[in-house]
């Protein structure tokens, strides 16, 4: 159900067209919660049949236009039920853990590489969230919208800076453990 406010969520940040909305997903809120580009025009579709967004007029609309999206005062109001209803956590599914875990019985071939790399791609997440960080916040840009915004980057901040002290970690375990066979 999060998609749909997703999508709520950027266009109440900015009007914006189907192609607009999966290039904002990719620079922001995919980042967090991704969608491909068929997902994004089904979820308009259901969006705008629901009463919640609607399509903009056009001065003269033509074959092959593209539409842009707002929304309507029943979408912000669904956004508004949403954001203030509690949700538990959701419980931590990562297929690393659990090949490590499968590792404990059957033997750690191949993974030291793959924990390496997962470094490695945790560590160009965080310096893209740092460089997003230093751009787009400086100290004196504190309005409570900026404040928001600013916090969800520092969970992927903090996130990706768990990820890569735990890998740092799980490596300096595998140099400690004997060869498999």
């Amino acid at each position: 159900m999060s998609l749909p406010h997703a999508i709520l969520t950027a266009l109440l940040e900015k009007p914006s067209s189907g192609l607009e909305l999966t290039r904002r997903f990719d620079k922001s809120i995919g980042y967090f919660w991704s969608a491909t580009h068929q997902q994004i025009y089904r979820e308009l579709g259901k969006l705008e049949a629901e009463g919640l967004i609607r399509t903009l007029p056009t001065e003269a609309p033509a074959r092959g236009q593209k539409k842009s999206y707002e929304v309507l005062p029943a979408g912000r109001a669904e956004l508004a039920r949403w954001t203030a209803a509690t949700q538990d956590p959701k419980p931590l599914r990562d297929t690393l853990l659990l090949r490590l875990r499968a590792a404990a019985v059957v033997g750690t071939a191949g993974l030291e590489a793959d924990l390496r790399r997962h470094l490695d791609l945790h560590r160009r997440q965080l310096t893209e969230y740092q460089d997003i960080e230093e751009r787009d916040f400086p100290p004196d840009r504190d309005a409570p919208e900026d404040r928001l915004r600013h916090l969800v980057l520092r969970a992927g901040i903090d996130l990706e800076t768990f990820w890569t002290q735990w890998l740092t970690r799980a490596l300096a375990e595998f140099a400690d453990l004997p060869e498999d066979d």
